[in-house]
């Protein structure tokens, strides 16, 4: 299941990058767009790369990037800018989860 959620994250990621490049005219919904979209693709990679030894940490890792990509997205689609207040929910899902991941690795 993390595997698919992984490519399916990716693949929302890649769409969020090219809608902030060629589809909003803001320069800080593209920003958002843009942003959350990296994070979220990298994660969504990392999670495949970590999940055979840190499964725990590969599912916070979605969770994470999904939380921080998604406010900014909602936020670049004229959500309302308190979300910004969640998207360090996020980020600090994703330090978290690679904490783990080092910590799996370094028992692995």
């Amino acid at each position: 299941m993390i595997a698919i959620l992984a490519c399916l994250s990716a693949a929302l990621a890649i769409g969020a990058g090219a809608f902030g490049a060629h589809g909003v005219a803001d320069a800080k919904a593209a920003e958002w767009l843009r942003t959350g979209g990296l994070y979220q693709l990298i994660h969504a990679v990392s999670a495949l790369a970590v999940m055979g030894v840190a499964r725990g940490a590969a599912a916070v890792m979605l969770v994470g990037a999904a939380i921080f990509a998604l406010s900014l997205y909602a936020m670049a689609l004229g959500g309302p800018r308190w979300l910004g207040a969640i998207t360090p929910i996020g980020g600090t899902l994703m330090i978290g989860a690679w904490l783990w991941a080092a910590w799996s690795f370094s028992r692995a």
